[in-house]
This record gives structure tokens, C-alpha cells and sequence, in this order.
């Protein structure tokens, strides 16, 4: 079966002083986060790439990653594709608000995909380092796709302790399973800090060893219609709001899990979770990504070791 990695690289990066955080070099040889996502989708079995962007950014990130990758690709039989997320990319009959100034997040940032998805595939943020067992896990999972299965969806569960950053507060979505280790509810959580205790948002104390979302899913040709539909609901529930209101695949899903209308396994994975939250979190980064190298996890050439089709 094949799948497709989905990378959400539209993102602003305001919180990184202005610069496009998902190009940052964090390798030894220059690459980025993204590099290393791709090599461990690939090494785990994914055979298309399709990378979401916004048109102004397209010109720095061809010339970093895009027309990089795509030689790469073409060399291992990985076939790229470029989705363009956009702010005026809205449901019929919905005009765009005029205070609004950026896109109106992950939902809508995959929905930007659906031309170019027919397959089952996985979703991840461009600029979080997921490790390698996320991906080997998520491939496995969407194996078993077939047109009946087109509501059971998969999410990568990483344990709190391991996302949380140094230097200031996180969003994550804290998981509720059931016993069967199925998602029940997710529920987004704004500003996670560390504590002397452990972590909190505002004065509610965190589990450290809740598993969370980190936007890693997998999911269904099918589920895009779903998503198209709530997009248009979306609009018909942000009145006031529109300057600042939010489409965002964790929510949606949670709506979706309380109407019964999909089922999500999580996939829970011990791998530590680094990303540049903040640019006081680059050099942590890099770090890590050395000591990987030097535990013989990945070569210093990083794709060295892919060798054609998985």
C-alpha cells in the first residue's frame, strides 16, 4: 500500500524573530529538520512526499530544501508534490474577514493537499524532530487501509516529559485513551511549561508522563472529505472571531471522536521529540542531532544509507 508524508511547512514563525523557522540548519552538514523526517519516512516505507507552503515563502525553500529533495527523491523513486496554503482558500459563499492576516491553521493547512492525496497518509509539522519509531509505527498502521477502514485513523501518543521546551510555553494536545489505547478525547493545551514539579498550563498541574499529541497522524483519502466539511462548519461557529480563530486538526478530530465518527489508535512512542519552538531551542537541537550521529543512528551523510525503493 503506498502512503505520503504530508509536511505543514506554511507556518509563520513569529515566536523565531522574524526568520523562517523550519529552514534553520541543525546538522553537521547543514540540514534541517526536515531532512530528517524525510529520511526516516522514507527509510520506513512512505514513497511520496508532498510538502505544504505558502507562495512567499516558496522561493527560500526551494532553495534550501525543495529542489534539494527532489533530486534525492528522484534518485529513490520518492515522488514530490507542493500543496499552497492560503489565506483566501475558503468554502464557497464564505468571504474572507477583513482583519484577517494569516492562514487559518492545520486543518485547513492539509486541506490545501486534497488534489494531490488519493492514498493513506501521515501529517507532520516541518520544523519537529519526531524520531524514528513514530514513523515506522504510522507506516504499519496505514498497511492495513482498505476503503471500510476509511474511518480508523492513527496518531502518534509521545510522552509529555520528552516535548517540552526550555525556553517557554507549548501547546499540546493531552490524550485520554481507553483501554484499548484508543484516542477518547484530545484536548489542545495552550502554554505547558516546566515546573519545579513537573509541568502545568496556568495553575493546572500536568501529568509528565501523559501521552500528548504532536500533530503526527495517520489518516484516510476519506477523512479530507470530512475535513472539507468542517471547515464550512468552522465558519458558521467563529462569529467575533475571525481575526484570530483557528482551524486546527487536533480540535477537529476531538469533535469527530465525540460524534463517533472516526476511531483513533494511539501510537505511543518513547522517542524524544525536539523542534525550534523558540530560537533559544536551536543549539539544544543541534546538540541532540550530534549525539544521534554519534550513537550510530544516522550517518553524518545523512541519506547515505537509502539505497532506492524500501
Amino acid at each position: 500500500m503506498k502512503a505520503t508524508l504530508v509536511i505543514m511547512a506554511a507556518g509563520i514563525g513569529s515566536r523565531f524573530g522574524g526568520g523562517i523557522k523550519q529552514l534553520e540548519p541543525v546538522g553537521p552538514g547543514g540540514e534541517i529538520i526536515m531532512d530528517y523526517s524525510i529520511h526516516d519516512a522514507i527509510k520506513a516505507g512512505f514513497e511520496k512526499i508532498v510538502f505544504i507552503i505558502r507562495k512567499d515563502i516558496e522561493k527560500d525553500f526551494r532553495e534550501v530544501i525543495g529542489e534539494r529533495i527532489e533530486k534525492l527523491c528522484a534518485r529513490l523513486g520518492v515522488e514530490i508534490g507542493y500543496a499552497y496554503q492560503a489565506l483566501d482558500a475558503l468554502p464557497n459563499e464564505v468571504k474572507l474577514p477583513p482583519a484577517r492576516k494569516k492562514p487559518w491553521g492545520t486543518g485547513q493547512a492539509v486541506l490545501a493537499c486534497k488534489e494531490l492525496l488519493h492514498e493513506p497518509f501521515a501529517v507532520i509539522n516541518a520544523d519537529d524532530y519526531y524520531g524514528k519509531e513514530a514513523y515506522g509505527k504510522i507506516f504499519s498502521f496505514l498497511q492495513e487501509y482498505s476503503p471500510n477502514r476509511a474511518n480508523h485513523l492513527c496518531m502518534a501518543g509521545f510522552i509529555l516529559k520528552n516535548t517540552l521546551s526550555e525556553f517557554g510555553g507549548v501547546t499540546r494536545g493531552i490524550c485520554a485513551l481507553d483501554s484499548a489505547g484508543r484516542l477518547m478525547a484530545v484536548e489542545e493545551t495552550k502554554n505547558i511549561v516546566k515546573t519545579p514539579e513537573g509541568a502545568a498550563a496556568g495553575e493546572r498541574k500536568l501529568d509528565l508522563n501523559a501521552l500528548v499529541s504532536m500533530n503526527m497522524w495517520g489518516l484516510t483519502p476519506e477523512f479530507l472529505g470530512l475535513l472539507e466539511e468542517g471547515f464550512a462548519d468552522f465558519f458558521a461557529d467563529i462569529a467575533g472571531k475571525e481575526e484570530t480563530a483557528e482551524y486546527l486538526l487536533p480540535i477537529f478530530i476531538d469533535g469527530l471522536l465525540k460524534e463517533k465518527r472516526v476511531q483513533v489508535q494511539v501510537l505511543e512512542t518513547g522517542d524524544q521529540w525536539y523542534g525550534v519552538t523558540y530560537k533559544e531551542d536551536k543549539p539544544a537541537v543541534v546538540a541532540a542531532i550530534r549525539r544521534l550521529i554519534d550513537e550510530g543512528a544516522y550517518a553524518s551523510d545523512l541519506f547515505s544509507d537509502l539505497n532506492g525503493k524500501q
